[in-house]
């Protein structure tokens, strides 16, 4: 639902710019309509705190740090 008050001031301030930055406003809008809400309240996961060991989270760091974020450049 849009806020009445939000919407006056969006088209007040739209009337401030020239076309190209209210195209860039309207397409930035319709991007964030697109996308919608993802993901779930924290709340949600709180359930699975302390699932896992130091032992676990510390080898699950460690294979990250090792191995991603890394470029082998015979790879293509």
């Amino acid at each position: 639902m849009l806020n009445a008050t939000v919407k006056e001031e969006i088209i007040n301030q739209m009337g401030h710019l020239d076309y190209e930055h209210q195209k860039r406003v309207l397409d930035f809008a319709r991007t964030l309509a697109l996308t919608g809400h993802k993901g779930v309240p924290g709340k949600l996961l709180l359930s699975f705190g302390g699932i896992y060991s130091a032992d676990d989270l510390r080898e699950m760091t460690e294979a990250i740090e090792d191995h991603c974020e890394k470029v082998d450049q015979n790879e293509w």
